[in-house]
C-alpha cells in the first residue's frame, strides 16, 4: 500500500515527573495522533497511509443531476447503506460557467454492500412533470426562509432521546435569509423542516457543512465552513482570508453554545473546503475529519499539461480558478471537537494523470466511511471511502470508492534494524490486549508492559518474557511465557513498550477474552 513516512520527534520519557495515567478503558487506540505517545525511538516513526482506488459506484447521469453533483453523505442503516448527495449540472461554453440547467437537488441511492448502488424511483419530488426519480429534496420555500438542498449533509441521529419521527436529519443551507437549516425524517425519504429558522448564521456555508450526535458528550456537534477574517452577520456577510473550519456544540440542533474555530497541533494555514468530521465507528472517542484542501497554482507549463487542457483553459475564461485550482484531500484526528492533528500530506492525492482528474472538484471526499466486504476471500472487511471525479465535464460527474484496512490511517512503523514506541502511563480494564499488525515474514512486535511510575518491566511482562508476533491480523492476541491474561494489572498505572522490526502496528486495544 502506497504511504509516505511521518517522523515524530522524539521524546524523553521522565518517570519521576510522570503524567496522570489516561484511563482508555478497553477502547481501541489508533495512532492518529501523539495523544498516547511517550517517545519514538531507533528506526520507529509514525506513518500516514492512502486508501487504494477501487471501482466507479455511480455515475451522475440523469436529467436531473450532471457533471458538479457531489458533497456526498454515507452511512450504514442496518441492512442497507444510504447515499445523499447534491445534484447539480455546470455547463462551459464561450467562456462562460452556466450552472441553471436545473435547480439544484438532493438525491438518495441505497445498496446492499456499499458496492453496487441503486438509484430508486421514489416519486416524491416532480422533475420536468414526472416524479420517477431519485430526488428527495428540491428548492423550497418555508415561510420567509429558502432552502438549498444542493449542499445537503444527511445524517442518522443516534440521540437515544430523538424520536421515531425526527430519526434521520439533514443539514441544509438557506439561501435565503443566511444560515444552515435543520430538516428532519421519519424514514430518510420523507423531509419536513424542524425548525421554523437557521439555526446557525455565521460563516459562508457554501460546502458541505455538517452535524452529528456526539456519544461522548451526549449532545451534538456541528463543523462549517467559514473565511477566516471574514464579516459574518447574516445580513452584511462578505469572504475574506482563508477558507476554514468552526465548530460549535448543540443540546438539541437549535440552540447553540458559542462557537470555536478549528485549530491544529502543527499545521500551516491552508485553504479547507469540507471537513468531513465523524466519529470514527471502530474508536467513536476519536473524530476523524477528511477536509478537502483547495489551492490555486495558477498558471505555469506543469497547469497546461494536467488533462483536459483545452477545457479547462475555456472555463478559465469565466473565473481563473475555475481552471487553475485543484484539490485533494486530508486526513485529520481530534479527541476534544476543536484541536486536531492534521496530516499535511495528502490523505488521498489526484493520482495518474487521466481525463475527469487533477481539477477543482476532484477528491471531495464523502462524509462517513463504512466497512465492505474485502475483494480477497477470507479477508477481513475492509474500509471504504467515496470520492468525487470527472467533474465539470461532460454531462455526469462520478463517485469512485477507494479501500484502506480496518484502522489503516496511520502505523507505528520501523525497518528491519528495528525500533521501538514507549506510551504515556494509562490504564485499561480487560484481561487480554490484542494488536492490528502487519509484518514482514522475518519482522515482528513484541510488547513489554512496565510499571508508570518507575518504567520498569512488570514481572512475567518483560519484553524478553515475549513471543515475538508476526503476520497480518486486525486482531491478534498479545501472550507472554506466562500466558496472555492481564486481569492482574486492569485499573494499574502503566505504560506499554512496543519493539517492531519491519513492521507496522495500527491499533492495539485491552478487552475481555469474552469478547
Amino acid at each position: 500500500m502506497n504511504a509516505r513516512l511521518i517522523t515524530l520527534p522524539l521524546l524523553v520519557a521522565t518517570f519521576a515527573t510522570a503524567a496522570e495515567p489516561t484511563d482508555i478503558g478497553s477502547r481501541r487506540e489508533l495512532f492518529v495522533d501523539d495523544a498516547l505517545i511517550e517517545s519514538l525511538s531507533g528506526g520507529a516513526r509514525l506513518e500516514l497511509h492512502h486508501p487504494e482506488p477501487r471501482e466507479i459506484v455511480l455515475t451522475h447521469d440523469a436529467p436531473w443531476e450532471g457533471s458538479g453533483s457531489g458533497y456526498h453523505s454515507i452511512f450504514r442503516d442496518g441492512d442497507i447503506y444510504r447515499l445523499y448527495y447534491k445534484a447539480w449540472h455546470l455547463e462551459v461554453k464561450d467562456g462562460k460557467v452556466n450552472t441553471g440547467a436545473h435547480p439544484l437537488y438532493c438525491c438518495y441511492a441505497e445498496s446492499d454492500d456499499g458496492i453496487h448502488w441503486r438509484k430508486p424511483e421514489l416519486g416524491l419530488v416532480e422533475f420536468r412533470g414526472s416524479k420517477a426519480n431519485n430526488i428527495v429534496l428540491a428548492p423550497g420555500t418555508f415561510g420567509a426562509v429558502k432552502s438549498d438542498p444542493g449542499h445537503p449533509a444527511v445524517f442518522r441521529d443516534e440521540n437515544p432521546a430523538c424520536p421515531p419521527e425526527a430519526r434521520y436529519k439533514a443539514i441544509i443551507r438557506a439561501s435565503k435569509p443566511h444560515g444552515l437549516l435543520v430538516f428532519q425524517s421519519p424514514d430518510g425519504l420523507r423531509w419536513s423542516l424542524a425548525h421554523p429558522e437557521p439555526v446557525i448564521t455565521e460563516g459562508a456555508f457554501d460546502s458541505q457543512n455538517l452535524a452529528f450526535f456526539d456519544p461522548n458528550i451526549g449532545a451534538y456537534r456541528a463543523y462549517w465552513r467559514i473565511f477566516t477574517g471574514g464579516q459574518t452577520d447574516a445580513a452584511n456577510w462578505k469572504p475574506a482570508g482563508l477558507r476554514a473550519i468552526r465548530t460549535a456544540v448543540s443540546r438539541d440542533l437549535i440552540r447553540w453554545e458559542p462557537w470555536k474555530d478549528v485549530a491544529y497541533t502543527d499545521s500551516p494555514p491552508e485553504e479547507l473546503y469540507t471537513n468531513g468530521v465523524k466519529p470514527y465507528p471502530r474508536a467513536p472517542h476519536l473524530l476523524l475529519g477528511f477536509p478537502t484542501r483547495y489551492l490555486d497554482r495558477g498558471w505555469s507549463e506543469s497547469m497546461r499539461a494536467l488533462p483536459e487542457r483545452i477545457h479547462r483553459e475555456e472555463r478559465a475564461k469565466a473565473t481563473q480558478r475555475y481552471g487553475t485550482a485543484l484539490t485533494d484531500a486530508l486526513f485529520m484526528a481530534g479527541r476534544d471537537g476543536v484541536t486536531f492533528k492534521r496530516w499535511n500530506e495528502a490523505f488521498l492525492r489526484p493520482g495518474i494523470e487521466r481525463d475527469g482528474t487533477w481539477h477543482y472538484g476532484q477528491q471531495y471526499l464523502a462524509w462517513g466511511l463504512v466497512e465492505t466486504r474485502s475483494p480477497l476471500a477470507g479477508a477481513p472487511d475492509e474500509l471504504s471511502f467515496y470520492a468525487t471525479e470527472n467533474y465539470w465535464t461532460g454531462d455526469s460527474s462520478q463517485l469512485r470508492r477507494y479501500a484502506l484496512r480496518l484502522d489503516g490511517f496511520v502505523s507505528a512503523t520501523a525497518p528491519a534494524t528495528g525500533g521501538e514506541l514507549l506510551t504515556r502511563p494509562l490504564r485499561f480494564r480487560g484481561s487480554r490486549l490484542s494488536l492490528n499488525l502487519s509484518t514482514a515474514i522475518a519482522g515482528g512486535v513484541r510488547v513489554e508492559i512496565q510499571d508508570a511510575a518507575t518504567g520498569r518491566a512488570l514481572p512475567g511482562f518483560a519484553l524478553d518474557d515475549c513471543p515475538q508476533l508476526f503476520g497480518d491480523a486486525i486482531d491478534r492476541e498479545v501472550t507472554w511465557t506466562g500466558g496472555a491474561d492481564l486481569s492482574s494489572l486492569a485499573g494499574k498505572a502503566v505504560r506499554l513498550r512496543f519493539e517492531m522490526k519491519d513492521a507496522d502496528l495500527y491499533a492495539y486495544r485491552f478487552e475481555s477474552s469474552a469478547s
